[in-house]
């Protein structure tokens, strides 16, 4: 009798220990660096944008510890990978290629990609592209919808690290187009930038908050189940509406 409450009394240590290490786990969370309106710096130099918001409010509703590492997209999923990263979130589009690596959340957002030209273009099409040379983010969905329709359409595909150099290499004329997230594009547009988007939607892409294959379930869930009550309570729209208008 001894001894079993002995091994009791030992497992209940154990679990106690278990549940003190979780709560006092403190998540990193890498992202992009600037990738409006998911995330990007105001004026103040603070990191915002509508990943930032939501990840901020479902921590406080399911009661996350964590860091945001801002290393940009291949950057953050390299991280992920090598496990220097528990999560990423980065206005990242859950594809089945992306599925076989990680595991994705209820999708947070939905939308589509565009193509993008300087506002004096008369790229109207992908025909249009012919002979040209056209931008894109690299490992981002758009990267990979460019590079597999240019054969088609007799295009080439330049690769850019970040949003900002790739949409001003377009600016410069450098390259005629890029392919790029709406709403990402989208935001830029509405706040002055001189590009126009003759195509805006173009295969869907639900974004995700996604950890590796088999790791952090339990961050996972905490992340689905605080995005269902933060729209549940409003949170949500109101993030939303608050970077994109109506």
């Amino acid at each position: 009798m001894k001894k079993f409450l002995r091994v009791f009394l030992l497992f209940m240590l154990f679990l106690a220990s278990a549940a003190l290490m979780a709560a006092d786990k403190v998540y990193t969370i890498a992202t992009d660096t600037t990738f409006a309106p998911f995330e990007f710096e105001n004026d103040k130099g603070e990191l915002v944008g509508i990943d930032m918001d939501l990840f901020k409010a479902i921590a406080a509703d399911q009661g996350i510890t964590y860091k945001i590492d801002v290393v940009g997209f291949s950057a953050a999923l390299t991280a992920l990978e090598s496990g220097q990263a528990d999560g990423v979130i980065a206005g990242m589009s859950i594809t089945e290629p992306r599925r076989a690596k990680y595991d994705f959340s209820e999708p947070y957002f939905n939308g589509t990609l565009a193509l993008a030209v300087k506002t004096d273009s008369t790229i109207k099409s992908y025909e249009d592209l012919k002979g040209k040379t056209a931008a894109a983010k690299l490992g981002t969905t758009g990267c990979t919808f460019a590079e597999s329709i240019a054969t088609k359409y007799g295009f080439t595909v330049v690769q850019f690290e970040d949003s900002t150099s790739m949409y001003q290499d377009v600016l410069n004329g450098n390259t005629a187009a890029c392919f790029e997230d709406y709403p990402v594009i989208g935001y830029e547009v509405s706040r002055g930038m001189a590009l126009k988007m003759p195509i805006t939607d173009e295969i869907p892409t639900p974004n995700g908050f996604a950890v590796l294959k088999g790791k952090n379930p339990e961050l996972l869930k905490k992340f689905n189940d605080g995005l269902k009550n933060i729209k549940a309570n409003g949170t949500y729209q109101k993030i939303l509406d608050s970077y994109i208008a109506k």
